[in-house]
């Protein structure tokens, strides 16, 4: 057997066992569930290549975001994509990571990237809560309020 014929069927081989596991859906599961890691490799990558030297301390700020992002994408596609609702400001608390990686490592530590760090993180915070008080939450509020209105007017009726 000659060495060409040994790698074409090498080569049939392989073919075969792609096809016949594409046949079985193993790709379209891959597809399906492990799409998260193209945004979460350059993330990465992005904060190896600074560790390494090789790049600024800026490329911190997309690096944490595309990592938060993904692991935003691993949960959902865990636990289900309704959750998205309560969970979209983590991609703002992304941001502010970012900028707090950039300030922290950045040799001359500038303070307008974590005063804008600080900034995205409240802002993320807020509209966390409000997300929660706006779904399940409101009827906590609700609920405080009826129990706040009888203690005063059960108070004010013992006074009488």
């Amino acid at each position: 057997m000659s060495k060409n014929q040994y790698t074409v069927g090498i080569l049939f081989l392989f073919a075969g066992v792609v096809i016949l596991l594409g046949k079985m859906g193993l790709f379209a599961f891959i597809g399906t569930n492990f799409w998260p890691l193209f945004v979460l490799i350059p993330g990465i990558l992005l904060h190896m290549l600074f560790f390494g030297r090789l790049l600024p301390a800026y490329a911190l700020v997309p690096g944490a975001i595309l990592s938060i992002s993904a692991l935003i994408f691993f949960f959902c596609i865990a636990f289900g994509w309704n959750n998205m609702q309560y969970l979209w400001p983590f991609f703002i608390f992304g941001a502010a990571i970012g900028m707090y990686e950039f300030h922290l490592f950045e040799m001359s530590h500038p303070k307008f990237p974590l005063t804008v760090a600080i900034v995205l993180a409240l802002v993320a915070a807020s509209f966390f809560v409000i997300m929660l008080l706006w779904g399940w939450g409101l009827y906590v509020v609700a609920a405080g309020l009826i129990a706040i209105g009888g203690w005063l007017v059960a108070g004010r009726r013992a006074r009488w």
